[in-house]
């Protein structure tokens, strides 16, 4: 069999490759190839719990914040679907996260530079990348990782029996026939908070018996979705981040978590709704149990459920023990390995635990400098929150299709802030509008 060359090989068909591929499609003369081992798109769809929205606008999709003209944006999407005016006239305030699912599935079965049921193996590099899947072997001048994410679990649940206990990416699936249980969610964030909702809205004989929701933060805080707060999530403050020491990074990381894990508005008030309705109309006072600035420390068995030992942070020498037969964990989630780079790994350089990239998230190494290895979604340190987030998406894509075809393309207006201080009196980009 003839090797099959591209000029770009991307391993994982997520949104950030998926970006990567659409922004790629106009540009016929340099070839691409975008492979995931599942046999069809997924994305997160064990916790696509009914009802749940996106937390960032409609715009931040595959395409449109770098090229509004690409088809495959989620406005097209609406609009091949024939249903553009329905959507309009539903007036959601966020998008429907199961329909950006369904846009992004779209995109992919569009896409002929993607292929799905080939699990890349091993990469190597000789000259070329040599892509290793179980059926062939592929070669390639760059590759592109669109790393995922995997659940991750405190201490106290590790190394425990999955019987009766999850991770809430899992939810769809697992928290089934929980009527008359008693029920714990672990977690503070939006994910969390959507289980928790879902839970206590269930009706008859599906309703837990009781459900509680332990949070390590001292409130079941919003997210920051002010206008200031966004330039955050704007390109020009990533570059500005990149260029910081990296003390300030991880110190600016911390401060700003609510930024992005932060919980919707309309979800807050939503259970507190719910809670009202249960408390005081259908008198259900001990079906709802909210326990913010606790930490789980430790879980065993107890009969067929589970003990769980939660400590007051503010009072952290009399933990008391609450008791439940399902234990729902919606704990985060952290960068997946990048064990496919492991034959080049002595070539790579790091940056505490994430591969050092350069401005266009190729990471630094010491092979020829057009053969690249770009990562996406695996340097927050360095990219802040951002990088994770669906914000820069498009933005952080159009800088790999740029490097990789050689050009630079004229940035967007700077933030109205400034946030480093270039020695002038005046700023701001004079770009003429008129």
């Amino acid at each position: 069999m003839t090797e099959q060359h591209f000029g770009v090989i991307g391993i994982g068909v997520g949104p950030a490759n998926l970006s990567l591929a659409a922004l790629l499609s106009p540009h016929r003369e340099f070839t691409s190839l975008f492979l995931d081992r599942k046999e069809s798109f997924g994305w997160h769809d064990s916790q696509q719990i009914p009802g749940t929205s996106l937390q960032v606008s409609m715009l931040k999709d595959l395409v449109s914040l770098a090229d509004p003209t690409n088809p495959f944006s989620f406005l097209n999407y609406l609009h091949d679907q024939g249903r553009i005016y329905h959507f309009i006239n539903a007036q959601f305030d966020a998008v429907p996260r199961q329909e950006f699912r369904n846009y992004l599935e779209w995109a992919s079965w569009r896409m002929k530079n993607v292929v799905f049921g080939q699990e890349v193996r091993t990469i190597e590099f000789d000259g070329v990348f040599r892509v290793h899947t179980d059926e062939q072997v592929f070669a390639a001048e760059n590759i592109a990782l669109g790393v995922g994410n995997e659940p991750w679990l405190p201490p106290a649940a590790r190394g425990i029996d999955a019987v009766g206990q999850f991770h809430v990416c899992d939810f769809v699936d697992r928290a089934v026939g929980l009527g008359g249980k008693r029920v714990v969610v672990v977690g503070g964030g939006q994910s969390g908070a959507e289980a928790f909702l879902d839970l206590i809205s269930r009706e008859g004989d599906e309703l837990p018996s009781r459900v509680a929701w332990v949070s390590r933060r001292r409130n079941f805080a919003p997210i920051d979705d002010s206008p200031f707060t966004n330039d955050y999530y704007m390109p020009s403050y990533s570059e500005y981040f990149y260029d910081l020491a990296r003390g300030a990074r991880e110190q600016i990381n911390r401060e700003n978590v609510l930024t992005s894990d932060g919980i919707s508005e309309s979800t807050l008030r939503a259970i507190y709704q719910q809670t009202y309705h249960r408390r005081f109309i259908a008198r259900a006072p001990g079906l709802i149990r909210m326990w913010p600035n606790r930490e789980v420390t430790r879980v065993v068995p107890a009969g067929q459920g589970w003990t769980l030992t939660v400590a007051n942070n503010d009072f952290p020498g009399e933990p008391r023990e609450t008791t439940a037969d399902v234990v729902i964990w919606a704990t985060g989630f952290r960068t997946g390995p990048l064990d496919l780079l492991a034959p080049l790994a002595d070539r790579l350089e790091h940056d505490g635990g994430e591969y050092l990239v350069d401005r266009d998230y190729a990471v630094r190494w010491d092979g020829p400098a057009d053969r690249n290895i770009f990562v996406q979604n695996a340097t927050p340190a360095q990219r802040g929150l951002a990088d994770k987030n669906l914000s820069l998406l498009a933005w952080r894509s159009q800088r790999i299709v740029d490097r990789l075809r050689g050009v630079r393309r004229d940035e967007q207006l700077a933030s109205f802030v400034e946030w480093a201080d270039d020695g002038s009196e005046e700023s701001g980009d004079l770009r003429e509008t008129a």
